[in-house]
């Protein structure tokens, strides 16, 4: 909500080229309370005015010499801090109105001047424009703080990362197409994988893929596959001289800040009997 006392303080400026009507609202906005009302004959220096004041509103005579009121809302738009445009134009030619709200205004005022409507028309724009400024605010905040909290998650991601790799005894990562990224341990001999990348000769592959259970591989390359979370899974080994281990593996899908899967990670920790 836009309080009375918020309306009254908000920064307005009239532009006009006759003294006598810049004397007018100014008095008319005084009595109604008004107490940030500044004024400028020169509409030259409205664009670097408004720059340096934000002004809440402005009142803007369209007919002057040199620079009219469209010239000035032109160069209003070049300011890039302000998207909202907070103009009233002042005019006697009915054919104006139309030209001017196209042109940006967010609303007119037909000459002569209708005192009552003149103030209810100002009281209304203002009304308008401090909700605008509130919402930028409150949008701002929230990106300030969605940017934030992200920064905050990749720390968290990171230092959960480098514990999770020091408290396994495998550690592995995929990207979004499956393909493995990072691995710690014998987790793709324990898949029973090829990445040339990541390992060594084909021979030494052969070796150590060699005397897993195949039922329990198999399972756990489809919860894989399909990206579902599992927890302490079992998987066994028959070694070369036919003593058997057992492990627990765990996974997991990974999401970026719009909850879309980006990869897939997962822990592995031998829990054979006296290891």
């Amino acid at each position: 909500m836009i309080t009375t006392q918020e309306i009254l303080t908000a920064r307005i400026l009239l532009v006009d080229d006759q003294a006598a009507n810049i004397t007018l609202m100014t008095q008319m906005l005084e009595s109604a309370g008004y107490s940030q009302v500044s004024a400028t004959m020169e509409p030259q220096a409205v664009g670097a005015l408004h720059r340096k004041n934000r002004y809440d509103l402005i009142l803007l005579d369209l007919q002057m010499p040199e620079m009219d009121g469209f010239q000035v809302m032109e160069v209003l738009k070049t300011n890039s801090s302000d998207s909202y445009l907070p103009v009233i134009v002042i005019t006697a030619q009915p054919g104006h109105k139309l030209r001017a709200l196209q042109a940006g205004a967010k609303d007119f005022i037909s000459k002569p001047l209708d005192l009552t409507e003149v103030k209810t028309r100002i009281h209304n724009m203002l009304e308008v424009r401090l909700l605008y400024k509130k919402l930028e605010a409150a949008n701002q905040v929230l990106e300030d703080t969605v940017a934030e909290r992200t920064a905050q998650l990749r720390e968290s991601e990171a230092r959960y990362r480098s514990l999770t790799e020091l408290a396994s005894d495998w550690y592995w990562e995929q990207d979004e197409s499956g393909a493995f990224t990072k691995v710690s341990g014998p987790v793709l001999e324990m898949l029973g994988l090829k990445v040339a990348s990541l390992l060594g000769s084909d021979a030494g592959m052969s070796a150590l893929a060699e005397g897993w259970n195949e039922d329990q591989r198999a399972d756990l390359h489809a919860k894989i596959a399909a990206r579902q979370p599992f927890l302490d899974f079992a998987v066994g080994r028959t070694d070369a001289d036919g003593s058997t281990r057992q492990f627990r593996v765990s996974g997991e899908p990974m999401f970026d800040s719009g909850c879309l899967i980006i990869g897939y990670r997962g822990i592995g920790v031998e829990i054979t009997p006296g290891v």
